[in-house]
């Protein structure tokens, strides 16, 4: 091998290592629960391969899983059927968190209800360990007799919250204002917990624990994100366009998806911070700028 022929062998290795570490952070997986995830706690049964999850709970202990990877940006997608009949006082739980206490955090929570009630979602956004930006939402169906979508796109420009394909909420970045928005790694968790203390009217419903033990089942394991295992994201990588997740097109709703958003807020909503006057006589800031 003479010279040039080594210099190019050379650079076509270091190539291959740049492409294989841009596929590593583009993509956490395209397998089952179990390439992509780790319980953390608790009873969780494995089902069809490992392409559902049954996470329970009963009066000694919930359950949880989360991902093994942290992501900086990306779009989280999970199937999710909620436990059925009498579950007062019972947290599901789908979420993107950071660690300690200046923590960031995402949440899906979904409040059990009374038999013949309705269940009620929860969103919250964290920043800098700051949350108390609490939207409550009914649903448009019953979450409990069959598997329904939920996501979270989280990337440079904005964090849109989904319910099959549906827009419930957004929360623009606006650190420009002072606003904060989401800037450390963050773990996808799923979990199913006792929230009778505050969960269903006040914390005044208890669980009824002759229907335990309770079940939540879980599927679509894939989801796509930008890795960002360190302690900081890289801000040019898991902000790059060459994820689809932070194309222009989602910058900003769609004229299809903005009229579903209205929709949701007109009908939909039963508690809003930014509308909660006792709480905070001054909207805090993203109030306005998120509409």
């Amino acid at each position: 091998m003479n010279k040039r022929e080594y210099m190019f062998s050379i650079l076509d290795f270091v190539l291959v290592l740049f492409l294989i570490a841009t596929v590593d952070a583009m993509v956490p997986g395209g397998g089952g629960f179990d390439e992509n995830y780790n319980v953390t706690w608790g009873n969780v049964l494995k089902l069809n391969q490992g392409k559902e999850v049954q996470l329970f709970m009963d009066k000694t202990e919930g359950s949880a899983f989360e991902s093994k990877h942290k992501f900086g940006s990306g779009f989280f997608q999970m199937r999710i059927k909620l436990p059925l009949k009498d579950s007062a006082g019972v947290v599901t739980a789908f979420y993107l968190t950071s660690k300690g206490d200046t923590h960031d955090e995402l949440d899906f929570e979904f409040l059990g209800n009374r038999e013949g009630k309705q269940i009620l979602i929860q969103t919250n956004v964290f920043t800098n360990g700051q949350g108390n930006r609490e939207q409550k939402f009914v649903l448009w169906f019953d979450p409990s007799t069959d598997f329904h979508t939920y996501g979270i796109l989280w990337n440079p420009y904005q964090i849109v919250f989904y319910v099959d394909k549906t827009p419930i909420r957004i929360f623009k970045n606006n650190r420009r204002y002072g606003v904060g928005y989401p800037s450390k790694p963050m773990t996808l968790v799923c979990s199913l917990w006792n929230g009778e203390g505050w969960a269903t009217d006040g914390g005044k419903a208890k669980i009824n624990w002759s229907y335990a033990p309770f079940k939540a089942n879980f599927q679509t394991f894939s989801d796509s994100g930008c890795h960002a295992d360190g302690q900081k994201i890289n801000a040019k990588v898991c902000g790059s366009t060459t994820y689809w997740w932070n194309t222009v097109q989602y910058s900003r709703l769609s004229a299809n998806e903005t009229t579903a958003f209205k929709n949701v807020r007109a009908k939909y909503v039963t508690y809003d911070y930014c509308s909660d006057r006792p709480r905070y006589p001054v909207p805090p800031t993203e109030c306005r700028l998120n509409q």
